[in-house]
This record gives structure tokens, C-alpha cells and sequence, in this order.
């Protein structure tokens, strides 16, 4: 890599990247404005692999920048795996794999910053505090998937049939990750008891 695109690259790494979620061009249903933490999740990859690119031409600085582009980057394709699960399980779990990836992201750049394997290594703080963030968010995120996974709405159906157990006479209704959808739980009637 010759020096200006070093320079280049290097001033690509600096550009903020504010803590707070960036608004996108798609409104809500008032015309308020709305988040996307993918369009965030990819602006953080990209800065990931500009840092990667403007890292000193080493052995170490090697194996750490293949690390970090590694773990750097998981988070945005892990994040599209967790709006695609089949369950809730599957969901927290790919959750948890984004977070994972972005608390050993937050390591590589500690130790870049701390060898230092750049020139400057004041610019890691901006992308360090971008992953403290995302962390949170991830973490945030986790934890409300399981609390409501354990919580059930429960309402009584209209119809009753003396026949029925208790049990019968519930409907659950779970929100799964993807959107709203009712599951219904059903039972099967008793038999009656035979006369012979």
C-alpha cells in the first residue's frame, strides 16, 4: 500500500461514529424518523476494515488485523442471522454470537491501541467507544428477548365446554422475535367415560 492511500485510509478510520443510533432515510408511520442498527452495523464493519487496512505491515500487526477483521465484521451477517430465526431460542442465540464477536472485537482494539500497531493510536478511541455501545445495545437487547420469553399472555377463550379441562380453556399467545403472530395451544378433549 503506498503512503496516500495509507493516509487515505487512515483518515477513513478516524471519522466518528456518534453513540447514539443514526437515523435513517425509511420514516415510521407518522413520518417520525426511525433507527436501523444494520445501517449502523455495516458503517461499523466498513470502519473496522479501513482500520485494518491502515495497520503497520508487521507479523503481529497481521495476525491481530486478521483477528479483528474476523470478529470486527461477524456482528452485521450475525445480526441478518437474528432477524431470520426460526425461534426465540435462535434468536437470542445469534444475538449472543453478535455479542460475543463485538466483546473480542473491544480486545483487539485495546491491544491495538495499546502496542501501538498504528501511528496514531488516539484513532482506535472513536471505534472503541462505538463498540462499548453496540455492546450495550446488544446486551439490552438479550436480555429483554429472554424476559419475554418467560412472560405469556394468557386470555380465557369465549367458548366453554363443561367437557374441557381447565387447561383447555386457555389460548397462549407468544410474540416471536420476527413480528407478531399468535400461537395457540390446544388440547385434546377427554374421552368420556364408557358405560360398560
Amino acid at each position: 500500500m503506498e503512503a496516500g492511500e495509507k493516509k487515505g485510509a487512515l483518515r477513513a478510520a478516524q471519522l466518528p461514529t456518534s453513540n447514539v443510533q443514526r437515523s435513517t432515510s425509511k420514516g415510521g408511520a407518522n413520518g417520525e424518523r426511525t433507527f436501523d442498527l444494520e445501517d449502523r452495523l455495516l458503517e461499523y464493519a466498513a470502519r473496522i476494515i479501513r482500520l485494518v487496512d491502515s495497520l503497520h505491515t508487521s507479523r503481529a500487526a497481521n495476525h491481530v488485523g486478521g483477528q479483528l477483521l474476523r470478529s470486527g465484521t461477524s456482528p452485521l451477517p450475525n445480526h441478518g442471522e437474528a432477524q431470520a430465526a426460526e425461534s426465540r431460542e435462535d434468536f437470542i442465540h445469534k444475538l449472543k454470537i453478535c455479542l460475543k464477536e463485538l466483546r473480542e472485537t473491544r480486545r483487539w482494539l485495546r491491544l491495538i491501541k495499546r502496542v501501538p500497531l498504528i501511528n496514531n493510536p488516539d484513532n482506535v478511541h472513536d471505534l472503541l467507544s462505538e463498540t462499548e455501545e453496540l455492546i450495550r445495545i446488544f446486551d439490552a437487547s438479550i436480555r429483554t428477548a429472554k424476559a419475554n420469553s418467560t412472560t405469556l399472555t394468557v386470555r380465557e377463550d369465549a367458548a366453554s365446554d363443561p367437557w374441557l379441562l381447565d387447561v383447555e380453556r386457555w389460548t397462549l399467545s407468544v410474540e416471536p422475535p420476527a413480528g407478531p403472530v399468535a400461537y395457540t395451544a390446544t388440547a385434546r378433549k377427554p374421552r368420556r367415560p364408557s358405560s360398560r
